[in-house]
């Protein structure tokens, strides 16, 4: 069950932020968005936590090539059950600091499948 504590109308997406203080979620017409902050040549790929109001990722890929990005689209299309082509980096291609966008998720649905 999903409880927002706070629900900010912008344009035409929400963004939820639970009670157990959870990443912001944009839920968009399109599908959802949030933040995530990629860590590259690590052990394994893993959800390590939280910085800020992004998600932190470990990723074995390296950041050469679009490697890690690759990399990023994968683990979380895998992660959430979805085709890789709904999974998008919809900004921060050559940062750190990326934004995700999963086609055809609902925010509830993505907390459920992140098993927050």
């Amino acid at each position: 069950m999903y409880t927002a504590t706070l629900a900010v109308a912008l344009i035409d997406e929400v963004i939820f932020r639970d009670s157990t203080g959870m990443i912001p979620i944009r839920q968009l017409d399109s599908g959802v968005s949030f933040s995530v902050r990629v860590h590259p040549r690590a052990k394994k790929n893993a959800i390590t936590g939280e910085v800020g109001d992004a998600l932190k990722v470990a990723l074995t890929a390296p950041p050469v090539d679009g490697k890690a990005n690759q990399a990023c689209v994968e683990f979380f299309a895998k992660l959430l059950k979805v085709a890789r082509s709904s999974v998008t980096i919809a900004s921060g291609e050559t940062s750190r600091n990326k934004v995700i966008h999963v086609a055809g998720l609902t925010s509830a649905q993505l907390r459920e499948r992140l098993s927050v």
